[in-house]
């Protein structure tokens, strides 16, 4: 077996186990509101727009590691999409922060915007929780040296990550008028 494969394989294990505890450690975490639980913590209401633009500087970044390697630009590329994960990671952090010290924030827009809101809310959420094993695997075959595989790999996870960085920015744009601060 190639020593990439056995790279891999041995990152295997790790990548599903994150694939899935992260999602569940967010639908947890996002439930417990401090606020509720008659915690006097200050709601970090400035947060949201720090991690759309966050979300915004996601997207600029993948674009950039992908128009990096069509160059030939291999270290550019690797740094940039250390940084995407970096960002995702900061996101996913702030995100669970303001929502274990706010009070949810109601869409209140109406009309064709409600269900376009909505459409584009629920593809973001469940685009988000499926990416998590393509992005560590693509990482994975980039960084072990197995190359045809993470090109072919990376072609589906630069859309799918690409749409949720650019619809995170989306939604907030959506619901921000509806925040109370």
């Amino acid at each position: 077996m190639e020593e990439h494969l056995i790279k891999e394989k041995k990152y295997s294990k790790w990548i599903w186990l994150l694939s899935i505890v992260i999602p569940l450690v967010v639908a947890v975490l996002f439930s417990v509101n401090l606020q509720k639980l008659g915690y006097h913590v200050k709601p970090l209401t400035f947060l949201p727009p720090i991690y759309a633009t966050i979300n915004g500087i996601t997207a600029i970044l993948l674009f950039w590691a992908v128009a990096a390697i069509k160059k030939g630009n291999k270290s550019l590329h690797e740094r940039l999409v250390k940084l995407c994960i970096a960002c995702s990671l900061a996101f996913l952090a702030m995100y669970v922060a303001y929502h274990m010290t706010s009070i949810e924030t109601k869409y209140g827009g109406e009309g064709i915007l409600r269900p376009i809101y909505f459409f584009i809310l629920i593809t973001h959420i469940l685009l988000s929780i499926i990416i998590i094993p393509f992005v560590l695997f693509t990482f994975v075959r980039g960084i072990s040296g197995s190359y045809a595989r993470h090109k072919k790999l990376a072609r589906i996870t630069y859309p799918m990550w690409l749409y949720v960085a650019v619809t995170g920015v989306i939604v907030y744009l959506m619901i921000s008028p509806y925040y109370i601060s």
